[in-house]
């Protein structure tokens, strides 16, 4: 039996309660406050990310720091809102000094993710960054991956740059505004 649209909505905030309070890995020490993430249940499209930033951190929003504002306004270029997207990441709590999360930080997360995806029920994931591409798909490059459409279990993901990479380079910049008008013809 399918569990109705509010019991999925009551497991996923469960699911996010917990995600609050982790300790499975170091990284609650350092935390303002954990970053389950955010949006409706059956989204157009998943967006996952690498992790919190600094403004994250402080709010337990997920990207609405200079990457998020990025992100928003290629979402309204392909005539999306934020409020129509589910958006997460695959750690989340801050990485410490804001680096590249761990490996014990993305594997304690990892039930967290799969939770999410079980139960937001996506028609699209769009992974954003190696980090997320790593997790989801065991990709270690990304530069081989992005751009194409890949249908694993039963997604369709598209995995891309990071917004923080194409708000920093023009050539990742460029791809990255492609990939989003291949999104915009998924959806």
């Amino acid at each position: 039996m399918n569990p109705s649209l509010q019991q999925r909505l009551e497991q996923l905030e469960e699911v996010h309660a917990r995600v609050r309070v982790c300790r499975l890995c170091y990284l609650w020490k350092t935390r303002q406050n954990a970053v389950p993430g955010e949006g409706p249940l059956d989204p157009k499209v998943m967006f996952i990310g690498e992790g919190p930033g600094k403004k994250e951190d402080a709010t337990g929003r997920p990207f609405i720091g200079y990457s998020g504002q990025f992100l928003n306004e290629a979402l309204e270029r392909i005539g999306l809102r934020r409020d129509d997207v589910f958006i997460t990441s695959s750690v989340k709590c801050l990485p410490v000094n804001g680096r590249k999360p761990k490996p014990v930080s993305i594997e304690a997360c990892n039930p967290y993710l799969q939770s999410q995806l079980q139960l937001v029920r996506p028609r699209l994931i769009c992974l954003l960054g190696g980090v997320a591409a790593e997790t989801v798909l065991g990709e270690k490059s990304i530069s081989g991956i992005r751009g194409k459409m890949i249908e694993r279990d039963q997604y369709r993901i598209l995995a891309t740059f990071h917004p923080a990479a194409a708000r920093r380079f023009k050539k990742r910049r460029d791809d990255f505004l492609k990939d989003f008008e291949l999104l915009a013809r998924q959806v």
